[in-house]
């Protein structure tokens, strides 16, 4: 299976690098889903959530408020300006990282009209991991 190389940036450091099977990301004319080999494109994200398909069938989300992404045939290099992974061994680190979430949403909240959208997603995410 082909894979493509995942790098999503904040002011604050790397937040994911590695590679994945496919990319779904929220675009600004809505959601669109990246494979290897996809079409160069560079497009504007709204704040929603980033799902990240791995080569063991696993599914890492990040929620991001705003962004970038750069997309070739073989990397997509996503800048954001406030992202948190919904991530984690046990369920301290999800339920911190769930905390992040629902702050960096709270921050968004009064600009995007699809918040709920994307609470439910992260609530749904953080299910599956638990």
């Amino acid at each position: 299976m082909d894979k493509l190389k995942l790098e999503i940036l904040t002011p604050n450091g790397m937040i994911y690098d590695g590679d994945a099977v496919s990319v779904t990301l929220p675009g600004e004319e809505g959601e669109f889903g990246v494979l290897a080999h996809h079409a160069s494109l560079t497009t504007l994200l709204e704040a929603g959530v980033i799902d990240i398909e791995k080569e063991d069938k696993s599914v890492e989300s990040v929620l991001i408020n705003w962004g970038v992404v750069q997309v070739d045939e073989k990397k997509v290099i996503v800048l954001v300006e406030g992202a948190v992974a919904i991530r984690g061994d046990n369920e301290s680190d999800v339920a911190k990282a769930l905390d992040e979430a629902k702050e960096l949403i709270n921050d968004i909240a009064d600009s995007n009209p699809a918040i709920a959208s994307v609470s439910a997603r992260i609530e749904s995410a953080a299910q599956k991991l638990i």
